[in-house]
């Protein structure tokens, strides 16, 4: 099976940009079951204000989807969906659609090849600036995907709206970018390990020729990919994800929420969800840069069509 056959021009900024929220979205929709498990199984057995310990309910991926299906219903799999896709296309567009832009900015005129510090570089300079930009809707989203109906519907958000609304109301606009900092820190290793990763073994591949540029060689790199991204990026996902979901004054600052999971579940509660975490990162990332790889080459065959 082979893509789309590579344009000769390349794809401008814009379409690069559009390119990536459109498949960030295609591949929220096709894994978001996925990340709400993840998100169940890191914050299951957090102690919470006040002071009661969740039972132990999940256990292991299918078992968290299936209990989830089984007690709150199907639709609680895509509970958050609606801000997921509206982070996507923010934060998708800015950190993938832009990296190869920033990637030229940080390369030394005259280069003949872009060394990997200034991959490195680049892939944290345009994950700080998304999550600047989408932190609320992360925010929202997490909110969603850990609420339990209808054990927690005196907490539920009539939507998304609401929820933007209400959080700002509560907890202050500083609530909607509640774990920014340990997202920019999630997000900076995610975009080494992701975009980086993606981009060194996509060029390996095809200087070594083993591979030419069509889907099978996008599936590879985003396969490689997303495992490095979870292995490397977990234990800064488990601390975001409990802190987005804390009640207000629960922990003091990101520091503090780290503190508490080391004391309460040790070292190993830093990878608490991996598997999901790898089953979603890894399809997540052969979905949206096959998807991306794509859209990208169709714009710019039908872009002739469209002058």
């Amino acid at each position: 099976m082979v893509g789309l056959k590579p344009p000769e021009v390349p794809p401008t900024v814009a379409m690069k940009f559009v390119s990536a929220g459109m498949a960030g979205c295609i591949a929220d929709l096709c894994t978001f079951p996925l990340d709400t498990a993840k998100v169940r199984l890191q914050i299951q057995g957090e102690v919470r204000i006040p002071q009661t310990t969740s039972s132990m309910e999940y256990r292991g991926v299918w078992g968290t989807l299936s209990t989830m299906v089984r007690t709150e219903g199907a639709r609680s799999l895509y509970s958050g969906l609606a801000a997921g896709l509206q982070r996507q296309m923010s934060f998708a567009s800015i950190r993938i659609g832009l990296y190869d832009s920033v990637k030229q900015l940080y390369t030394p005129k005259g280069a003949e090849n872009t060394d990997v510090a200034t991959r490195l570089l680049a892939g944290c300079t345009t994950g700080a600036v998304a999550v600047a930009c989408a932190q609320p809707t992360d925010v929202v989203k997490v909110r969603f995907q850990a609420s339990r109906a209808p054990l927690d519907s005196a907490r539920r958000y009539s939507g998304t709206v609401d929820a933007y609304r209400t959080i700002a109301r509560e907890e202050g606009v500083r609530g909607l970018w509640r774990g920014t900092l340990p997202n920019i820190a999630r997000n900076a290793i995610i975009n080494c390990g992701e975009l980086v990763t993606y981009d060194l073994l996509k060029d390996t591949l095809l200087q070594a020729q083993l591979m030419t540029d069509n889907i099978l060689c996008h599936f590879v790199a985003a396969f490689g990919a997303g495992f490095c991204a979870t292995v490397v990026a977990s234990p800064v996902d488990v601390v975001k994800t409990r802190y987005m979901n804390a009640s207000s004054g629960q922990y003091r600052n990101a520091l503090s929420c780290l503190l508490a999971l080391l004391v309460q579940d040790g070292p190993t509660g830093l990878y608490k969800g991996f598997v999901p975490s790898f089953l979603r990162l890894g399809s997540w990332n052969v979905v949206m840069f096959v998807s991306y790889e794509q859209l990208q080459r169709t714009m710019v065959l039908a872009r002739p069509a469209l002058a």
